[in-house]
């Protein structure tokens, strides 16, 4: 992509397609992830692990578990990163995360969240459904990116899941079972939602009536 074509004009035409994965930390989302990506669609993987790696190996100042706000930003960054990734690219598209967790770190840890990521989040709009992965202590493991316990991962969930619906989001929970019926469970309902729109714009067009 040329410098020229970076940018964020289809944002509002292609949100629909701009399709979220979020949830609890250790609740499949990234198999989910795999999964869909093993289908042949467009993924975007988790802006947060990525950066963990990142900072690790230059020693760098922004792990989240010492400087949250700056780990922020740099999730920030990386999801506009994805999302004009995304725009440019044809059909359904898939993120593990993005603007919205980013800006729901503040509220999680009681921060005031800088004006740029409530604008950021107002004027970058994902599809309005959401799918969101519930806890799974069952299948919740630790490792170098995810250092925190499951107890602290529910609680971090239900401030996110709080902070989505208050953006206007509506939520859909994935079920609880392996990562090929979550697949099919997540593009049925893409697939019915899609059906409905076209079913109100065809009887739209039977309603209109022209004027005498």
């Amino acid at each position: 992509m040329s410098e020229l074509d970076y940018g964020f004009q289809r944002v509002h035409e292609k949100c629909k397609d701009l399709i979220m994965l979020t949830g609890c930390s250790g609740g499949g989302k990234s198999t989910l992830l795999s999964e869909l990506d093993r289908r042949g669609y467009h993924v975007f993987e988790e802006p947060g692990r990525q950066i963990v790696k990142e900072q690790d190996l230059i020693d760098g100042p922004a792990l989240p578990w010492p400087n949250p706000e700056g780990f922020a930003e740099l999730c920030l960054s990386r999801s506009m990163h994805n999302l004009a990734l995304a725009l440019k690219l044809g059909g359904q598209v898939f993120f593990d995360r993005g603007i919205v967790d980013a800006l729901a770190s503040f509220e999680h840890l009681g921060l005031p969240v800088p004006e740029h990521f409530s604008r950021a989040a107002e004027r970058l709009r994902y599809c309005k459904t959401v799918f969101v992965l519930p806890p799974w202590p069952e299948i919740f493991t630790g490792d170098a990116e995810r250092r925190h316990s499951a107890d602290e991962a529910v609680d971090t969930y239900h401030d996110l899941v709080s902070t989505y619906e208050r953006l206007g989001y509506e939520l859909v929970a994935v079920p609880k079972v392996d990562a090929a019926a979550r697949a099919d469970f997540v593009l049925d309902h893409l697939a019915k939602e899609s059906t409905a729109r076209v079913g109100v714009a065809v009887q739209r067009n039977i309603d209109y009536k022209i004027p005498d």
